[in-house]
């Protein structure tokens, strides 16, 4: 007996069958004749759609932009810091300076 390959579908075949048999005047059954499925495959991707539809309103990644953003702006504030810690090192040290008229 010859061994069937396992078909696969685009996400975007999947939506169509998925849109189809939710909003198609015609039945499941007609569909999954028409395309060669079986009636479980297409509930399961109908259960994938409903389930991951609430996520279709979520703000879209920015492919990594807020991350290196992130990152550079972190760089920044420890260097800022470091700065600041020198800054006030010094003025402590200055007004016994500038207390004596500038002498030693």
């Amino acid at each position: 007996m010859a061994k069937r390959t396992r078909r696969s579908f685009t996400p975007q075949f999947k939506a169509q069958v998925v849109l189809a048999v939710r909003s198609g005047p015609r039945p499941q059954a007609e569909l999954c004749r028409e395309h060669g499925l079986k009636p479980g495959l297409v509930a399961l991707w109908e259960k994938a759609a409903l389930d991951r539809l609430p996520t279709v309103f979520e703000a879209a990644p920015r492919d990594g932009q807020d991350a290196a953003r992130a990152a550079e702006l972190e760089r920044l504030l420890g260097r800022l810091t470091l700065e600041l810690e020198v800054a006030k090192k010094a003025s402590a040290l200055l007004p016994s300076v500038l207390a004596n008229g500038g002498r030693s």
